[in-house]
């Protein structure tokens, strides 16, 4: 029981928040593609590790601490004690975010489907559907369970994944990196990709519950980086043995699990792949649902249970029409534009206003646990 606990205040936060970044940080690889390998693939991975991952430690622990401590665990009370009136500029800004993200999720599921099943794109957009709206009819207990257990079959998948193309091209890893002169735009490239992953952190308050003291949120927030960065990195240096080709693909984990030349291993990471598109949709989806069960209870009543599914179901149609655009324009020109704003209205007032209320107000209350 006790290493229970600790793994639901430590290390949960950190795993919910890689289930919910992947479909819209690396998962089809076209991510790592625009926002890394296109500053070369040392330049990439110096943004990677030294940029992205410091950034997403260090406002996850600010932000695990702040929902502490001031019982936030949505984001509609989260922002409003963080930035009072101007909260809904957060609200509008995810709403666009959530729309795009859902979008990559809805067209990624249809092409890889298609393009691995031979089946109709619908089928991968319904599907999805299907799936995440049994997931937030649930509540909060299934979906920590879900998305938890998934992602260790994620790092099982993308280890095996690693090892096997290191083996087969494990010299042109090495060769691309050293033959790299990068300058510093690579810079630029991971704040923008941090920038814009940060927005799921809403995704992931319901996790704080579980935190019992001011070291158990900043520890699961530093932690946070390294958990969800790492699967990120084992993809990115795969696609570093095919660089400069690779930044054309669509979806290059395709275009990779082909040069293996294994139809059962393709066949298995798409199934894992799938499974993390429909683990960020139900995150992303869950923190609306829990901004929505927060106005109810301000008004003394429960959320309805089918309301959860309905309004889950009701946002994935909207980004299934999004998601004709095309998974290369939806990923370059949506997120290139969300991640300035989400730096305005999220990181900078949570690195300053948040870590000055935080401080004003030392003790925290002591968590009660999740409610489903």
């Amino acid at each position: 029981m006790k290493h229970a606990q600790w793994f639901k205040r430590i290390l949960l936060p950190g795993l919910v928040f890689q289930s919910v970044v992947i479909a819209g940080g690396y998962g089809t690889g076209r991510e790592i593609a625009e926002f890394f390998l296109t500053h070369g693939p040392l330049g990439g991975l110096l943004a990677m590790l030294l940029v992205s991952t410091v950034i997403w430690s260090v406002v996850n622990a600010a932000s695990f601490e702040f929902a502490r401590v001031f019982s936030s665990y949505d984001y509609r009370r989260f922002f409003k004690t963080l930035l009072g009136p101007g909260w809904v500029l957060f609200e509008i800004c995810y709403i666009a975010f959530l729309a795009i993200v859902l979008a990559v999720i809805a067209a990624a599921a249809g092409t890889m489907l298609r393009e691995t099943f031979d089946l109709p794109y619908a089928v991968g957009v319904i599907g999805v559907t299907a799936a995440v709206g049994f997931l937030v009819f649930r509540g909060s207990s299934t979906i920590e369970n879900a998305l938890t257990g998934w992602s260790v079959v994620l790092y099982g998948t993308y280890l095996v994944f690693f090892v096997w193309s290191f083996v087969r091209f494990g010299g042109e890893i090495g060769t691309a990196l050293a033959g790299d002169r990068p300058g510093l735009d690579w810079i630029l490239g991971g704040v923008r990709y941090a920038g814009y992953n940060l927005a799921v952190i809403p995704a992931v308050l319901f996790t704080v519950r579980h935190a019992r003291s001011r070291r158990d949120a900043v520890t699961a927030g530093l932690l946070a980086g390294p958990i969800a960065i790492i699967p990120g990195l084992l993809f990115y240096l795969i696609m570093v043995a095919q660089y400069p080709a690779i930044l054309d693909r669509p979806v290059p984990a395709n275009t990779l699990l082909e040069l293996l030349g294994s139809r059962a291993f393709h066949v298995i990471f798409q199934i894992v792949l799938l499974g993390t598109l429909i683990e960020t949709g139900t995150g992303l989806i869950h923190a609306v649902n829990e901004r929505i069960a927060s106005v109810y209870e301000e008004g003394g009543h429960a959320m309805p249970r089918l309301l959860r599914p309905v309004v889950g179901v009701a946002l994935l149609l909207v980004a299934a029409g999004l998601s004709r655009f095309g998974l290369i324009d939806l990923i370059a020109k949506g997120y290139g534009t969300l991640t300035w704003l989400f730096l305005a209205v999220f990181v900078v007032p949570i690195l300053s206003v948040g870590i000055w209320k935080i401080l004003r107000r030392p003790t925290a209350p002591v968590a009660m646990g999740v409610v489903d």
